[in-house]
């Protein structure tokens, strides 16, 4: 059964939060409910921001104390590749820090419908290369995301594959979206369960990102892409997801093709509920998780802390 928080979390989200945002006509209206929730976030009383800038990208550095400044997180959040920012993200990265006691980079990519595709796979290519640069050795750096991010935490990684570049420490991925012709079978079964995403609402954010292309491109949907000699995969999915599909076919095709994969799908869960460590004890559980595989996969491995969500 679901904890009391986790029903009273669904509750809100449900009746009051995705309605206000669905009920936006403008992507500029959309955004702006979104950064407005984003406000209620409280980041944990030890976290440190640091604002830079890559390649023109903003970013921010989000961490907690003790942390090791070698291992480092290339989180790219989430939002349908058309709304949310660090700012939405910012206390997701933080708890993820502390789970895995690493340094999270969260670009800001630049968003559809003003930059379509590949401007979100040429932002999180070209982060994961500045680190690169800056002497971080890609064996210490994991690739992560949630939703669009989960699903261009994949393509970043086939396309910095493809190109030549060393492969992330691993790639872990929250509710993925990898599919954007939606074709997996919960994208109309679960379309009335999920109390987050609509089948409307990713019609649209899909028509602003791909444009003309086909939306079955590999670096676009990376179900459909060649997975071979991908670093070890983690996905986040929920019984209650309307993408659940999505995670089961991407880590079905990766294990095929002899890719060290996982799925962990949480009962009565919906689209990124890990985002709510702070109040919800799936998501506490989840984002342990989350970071015990990434810490697992650096090549400076440590011993695991014992992880306190706190204020």
């Amino acid at each position: 059964m679901p904890s009391f928080r986790s029903t009273l979390c669904r509750m809100v989200i449900k009746h009051f939060l995705a309605p206000r945002f669905h009920a936006r006509e403008t992507m500029a209206e959309k955004r702006k409910v979104v950064e407005n929730f984003a406000k209620w976030a409280v980041l944990p009383s030890d976290a440190r921001v640091e604002k830079i800038q890559i390649n023109g990208i903003y970013a921010e550095w989000v961490s907690v104390k003790d942390v090791f400044e070698d291992t480092i997180i290339l989180y790219l959040h989430g939002g349908g590749y058309n709304v949310c920012s660090p700012n939405t993200h910012r206390e997701l990265c933080a708890h993820i820090s502390r789970a895995s006691s690493a340094r999270v980079l969260l670009p800001g990519y630049r968003l559809a419908p003003e930059n379509p595709f590949p401007a979100a796979l040429d932002d999180a290519v070209s982060a994961y290369r500045w680190l690169l640069k800056n002497g971080y050795s890609n064996k210490n750096i994991a690739i992560a995301g949630d939703s669009a991010g989960g699903g261009l935490s994949i393509a970043a990684s086939i396309a910095l594959r493809d190109q030549g570049d060393p492969a992330p420490s691993s790639i872990a991925c929250m509710s993925p979206w990898a599919d954007l012709a939606m074709s997996g079978a919960s994208i109309k079964t679960h379309a009335g369960i999920d109390p987050v995403v609509t089948l409307e609402a990713l019609q649209l954010m899909a028509s602003n990102y791909i444009k003309e292309s086909d939306p079955r491109t590999p670096l676009i949907s990376p179900v459909y892409a060649d997975l071979k000699r991908l670093s070890p995969l983690l996905c986040h999915a929920g019984t209650a997801e309307i993408l659940l599909d999505d995670s089961r076919r991407l880590v079905e095709k990766a294990k095929n093709q002899g890719v060290d994969a996982r799925l962990v799908i949480y009962d009565h869960m919906w689209h990124v509920w890990n985002l709510a460590p702070r109040l919800m004890p799936e998501a506490q559980k989840a984002v342990k998780e989350f970071g015990s595989f990434i810490r697992s996969h650096f090549a400076a491995a440590r011993p695991l802390p014992d992880i306190v969500f706190r204020m």
